[in-house]
């Protein structure tokens, strides 16, 4: 089932519900001054999902430097997950990278993260390393996945 939202540039009035979405869903949250310091950095796209009743329903950042992208967060509130909100996200910026002559967009995750593994690898991302203790609470490694573009593909 995927649900419809509507997605948009994150702005300043989004930062608090975002903040809040970071606290809940990652042990490490961005505080929401690292989140509008993303604002002014001309190498972040940031977006926002919003349920029908306007609320942020998940949100996702990525880098772009030079022909490369780094996703930096996906995040989805706990009871909107499997409603194809992240996918959505990721769909964007994979839309993005193969439009832009993008070279590859990667990202790390959790091992223990099932669910979003099954998404990046559904999306034609591929385990290209790990990083050791990479996450802290709890110590865990990060698995680097990415997703490679071919030059002059647009169709990819």
């Amino acid at each position: 089932m995927t649900r419809e939202i509507d997605i948009v540039a994150m702005n300043a009035d989004h930062l608090d519900q975002i903040a809040a979405l970071e606290r809940v869903c990652f042990p490490d949250p961005w505080s929401r001054r690292m989140l509008a310091e993303e604002l002014e950095n001309e190498c972040a796209s940031f977006l926002v999902a919003i349920d029908e009743d306007g609320n942020v329903a998940g949100y996702a950042g990525v880098h772009v430097i030079l022909d490369e992208a780094y996703i930096a967060n996906i995040a989805v509130r706990p009871e909107l997950r499997g409603q194809g909100i992240g996918g959505q996200l990721l769909d964007i910026f994979i839309k993005f990278s193969r439009e832009s002559g993008i070279s590859f967009l990667t990202l790390e995750v959790r091992p223990s993260n099932t669910a979003a593994i099954a998404l990046y690898e559904g999306r034609g991302f591929r385990e290209e390393g790990r990083r050791r203790n990479y996450y802290e609470h709890p110590r865990e490694d990060a698995v680097i996945m990415t997703r490679r573009f071919k030059k002059n593909q647009s169709m990819q």
